[in-house]
């Protein structure tokens, strides 16, 4: 009778054991094991197959990085699958990610979980493909970087909820990264290009991807990790190219009012890193006032992410004077426009045609027509170059226009539009950068600079 009872108890005790191992939650498959219907390749001509229910990518030479994407689009989601990697090759999976004609020539660009079987050992960091580099490496997770499994197969879990993205590899947290540059993308399997001295044909094998989309919270797991937050940071290549906060995400340090010895006291607002002009009717600089940096810039690149509401204008000036114009209205200088383009009349107006509209030069030259621009209560991102009076505009990556300050071009656009009674406008050594109230409720954050 006692065998018998302890047999039981082995017995219930493994069973109990079996059923608290059940993985009962509601996976979906998006590889099928036996094909790659829901999946397309682009970007290089690496190529892919299905052998042995599992997904099966080879390097070929002379081509860029290549990526299985899948078809359909995600936002929110957990993912899960395995991988086996060649000990020479570095890859990665895309999540969030995007090609558009108009960036890079449709370079695919987004979040990538990074898979890195060499001695610096960041897999399950993430990296942002073709943009801004890495913004979670595996630096200070020592543990995470023990985890990896040189040629055997290693397990991600990828969890990405609104502005956040953890990982795990083989179930030790890897990654836990806040951040709210793309909200959804597809999802790709890299085949890194490879140096002529490296082997056509190694491979990358991924098997057993499963996602989740719905009831996300209930399945989501928490991590010990403290999260690397982007806002208003630099990120790693920014602080190692000389890039520079240009406003802290907390105070009004280094800023005061155009026309002002100190910062308004009305008509802006600091909350949760975002730096707010009020709506004030839309008159201009008539509230709290257009602000200006301390500093003087005359070689620089500036980033700004900026966000409209409906129907709003703003701009962002450079090569300002505050000492030129003291009496009503903005202060003077070259402006990237901010502006809601469906909704303002001012994109119909101007002197030179569509020269008012959004990222154009204000006023002076219109931007490209098939500008990138984000919808109305999502955030853009803004980038001027300047150096040695060649100006370029970007927004979302891409370069709308270009000029030559000085030029016999630019003195004839100036001659023609409203500047003309501004002596040597746009011609400063050095400026300061200005935020515009326009009287329109417009955001900024992550503004940033790099002067020469």
């Amino acid at each position: 009778m006692l065998k018998l009872a302890l047999f039981l108890t082995v017995i219930i005790g493994f069973s109990s054991c079996t059923k608290a191992e059940v993985d009962d939650t509601p996976w979906v498959e998006i590889f099928d094991g036996k094909t790659l219907d829901g999946w397309s390749i682009i970007g290089g001509k690496a190529t892919y197959a299905v052998e042995n229910n599992s997904i099966v990518g080879r390097t070929v030479r002379n081509t860029p990085n290549t990526f299985l994407r899948s078809d359909k689009m995600y936002g929110d989601f957990i993912l899960e699958l395995d991988y086996k990697v060649d000990s020479t090759m570095n890859s990665g999976i895309q999540i969030r990610s995007n090609s558009f004609p108009n960036y890079r020539n449709g370079r695919v660009h987004g979040y990538q979980i990074e898979i890195d079987p060499s001695e610096r050992a960041w897999s399950a960091g993430i990296y942002d493909e073709s943009r801004r580099g890495w913004l979670n490496p595996l630096t200070d997770n020592p543990e995470a970087q023990k985890a990896f499994k040189q040629n055997d197969w290693n397990h991600y879990r990828i969890e990405a909820i609104g502005d956040t993205i953890k990982t795990w590899i083989n179930e030790i947290p890897a990654a836990y990264l806040i951040d709210d540059k793309t909200a959804s993308g597809f999802i790709g399997l890299q085949v890194h290009s490879i140096h002529e001295d490296k082997a056509e044909g190694t491979e990358i094998i991924w098997k057993n991807v499963k996602i989740l989309t719905d009831s996300l919270q209930k399945y989501s797991k928490k991590s010990p990790l403290k999260p690397i937050i982007t806002k208003n940071q630099l990120t790693i290549d920014e602080a190692k190219s000389g890039w520079k906060l240009l406003w802290d995400g907390t105070s009004t340090k280094g800023w005061r009012g155009a026309k002002l010895d100190k910062f308004p006291e009305n008509g802006w607002e600091i909350t949760d890193g975002i730096l707010t002009v009020l709506p004030s009717g839309g008159a201009e600089s008539a509230a709290g006032g257009d602000i200006v940096t301390d500093d003087l810039y005359g070689n620089f690149e500036l980033k700004v992410d900026f966000k409209l509401t409906p129907g709003a204008n703003s701009g962002i000036k450079y090569y300002v004077d505050t000492n030129i114009n003291k009496g009503a209205g903005s202060s003077i200088g070259l402006e990237y426009q901010i502006l809601d383009d469906d909704l303002h009349p001012d994109a119909k107006l101007g002197n030179h045609d569509g020269s008012r509209t959004v990222s154009s030069l204000y006023d002076l030259i219109q931007a490209d027509v098939n500008k990138p621009i984000h919808p109305i209560g999502e955030w853009n991102t803004a980038y001027i170059i300047s150096k040695d009076n060649h100006v370029e505009h970007w927004l979302n990556g891409v370069k709308v226009l270009e000029y030559e300050r000085g030029s016999d071009d630019f003195l004839k656009l100036v001659s023609e539009s409203k500047y003309v009674k501004w002596p040597k406008f746009g011609l400063l050594e050095k400026g300061q950068i200005l935020l515009q109230d326009h009287g329109d409720r417009v955001s900024f954050k992550n503004i940033k600079i790099k002067s020469n």
